[in-house]
C-alpha cells in the first residue's frame, strides 16, 4: 500500500493545540489523525450496512403484509401476555 498526503489548513493554535494534546498521549498528530480517519470511515460503513439492512427488513415486512402474513392485534397482545407472564416468574423465582 503506498502512502499519500493529505493537506489541510488549520490555524496556528488548534495545531498547536492538537500537537501538545497528542504529544500528551504519545502519539504524533499524524498518528491520531489516521485513527481518526479509520474511525470515521469505518462509523460510516457500518451505518451503511445498517441502513441497508433496515431497508431490506422494512421491504420484507411490506412484502409480508402485502401477501396477508401478519397477525392481529388479539395474537400480538396475547403473545406479549405470554412473555410478560415468563418475565414476572423469573423476576419472582429467580431459580426458575
Amino acid at each position: 500500500m503506498s502512502d499519500a498526503t493529505f493537506t489541510f489548513r488549520v490555524d496556528d493554535t488548534l495545531k498547536a493545540e492538537f500537537s501538545k494534546a497528542a504529544k500528551s498521549k504519545d502519539r504524533t498528530g499524524a498518528q491520531l489523525l489516521r485513527d481518526f480517519m479509520r474511525d470515521y470511515v469505518r462509523e460510516q460503513q457500518e451505518a451503511s450496512a445498517h441502513d441497508a439492512w433496515f431497508r431490506r427488513e422494512v421491504q420484507a415486512g411490506l412484502e409480508a403484509a402485502d401477501a396477508g402474513d401478519i397477525l392481529s392485534a388479539e395474537e400480538v397482545e396475547a403473545d406479549a401476555a405470554q412473555w410478560r407472564a415468563r418475565i414476572e416468574r423469573k423476576l419472582n423465582d429467580p431459580a426458575s
